[in-house]
């Protein structure tokens, strides 16, 4: 009975571990602020302060939260060790490492959008035009849409068929999230207009359309990370 419990107990801290994340995300609570203390996210979240307190220790291993001792827990990285295979999170400039991001998301992503225009399923298509509709909704209601982002660009892949360019989907990941924290969703109105011509590209399968419309949403972001810079005091 009590490994049972045991068992129980871990599932919930994990289960709202993830919750937390989500809540770090959307809200967002930007790197270097303080999280509610463990009562106002027990009641957040329905669970007990000890559930949190395991959620947190998740968090902090995968180098998301630092507890500070008397102040509090605090954000660190929106990037989790775990979904940062480059050991990217340790660069201090943020915004030249979103731009040599993006710059390696142009060498990789039309040609896998001309690979996913090639071998994209009836059910890959229907997913790609979901995943379109619920950024779209998101958007209009002024809400994060950064899980349904990174879900498209990683549906894009998946649609190539390729064993590698699977692998290599953690990798456009991190660079969707690092893309969407720096910028915080300025590109609404392109982002819905690329998106949805990336994935008609991909359901007509018109590789060089799918291709031209992937290159169009990555310049549109790699410009304005540019103005973004140059802004920069």
């Amino acid at each position: 009975m009590d490994e049972f419990s045991n068992l129980k107990s871990k599932l919930l801290a994990e289960q709202v571990q993830d919750q937390l994340f989500r809540y770090i995300l959307n809200t967002p609570v930007p790197v270097g602020n303080k999280l509610p203390n463990e009562f106002e996210l027990g009641q957040k979240f329905g669970v007990g302060r000890s559930t949190i307190r395991e959620a947190v220790k998740l968090l902090v291993s995968r180098k998301v939260l630092e507890v500070r001792q008397g102040s509090g827990t605090y954000v660190i990285s929106t990037t989790p060790s775990d979904l940062d295979p480059l050991g990217l999170r340790a660069v201090e400039d943020k915004m030249a490492l979103a731009l040599d991001l993006v710059d390696v998301r142009i060498m990789l992503e039309p040609g896998i959008a001309e690979m996913a225009a090639l071998h994209a399923s009836p059910e890959d298509v229907k997913k790609l035009d979901l995943l379109c509709r619920k950024i779209e909704k998101r958007i209009n209601d002024g809400e994060s849409y950064i899980d349904e982002d990174i879900a498209f660009h990683s549906c894009v892949a998946e649609c190539s068929r390729n064993v590698v360019v699977k692998q290599l989907v953690p990798i456009i990941d991190t660079a969707v999230l690092m893309f969407v924290n720096i910028t915080h969703q300025k590109l609404t109105d392109e982002t819905v207009r690329t998106h949805r011509a990336i994935a008609d590209a991909i359901a007509e399968h018109d590789t060089i359309g799918a291709k031209t419309a992937m290159m169009m949403h990555l310049t549109y972001n790699r410009e304005l990370i540019k103005r973004l810079i140059r802004e920069e005091p």
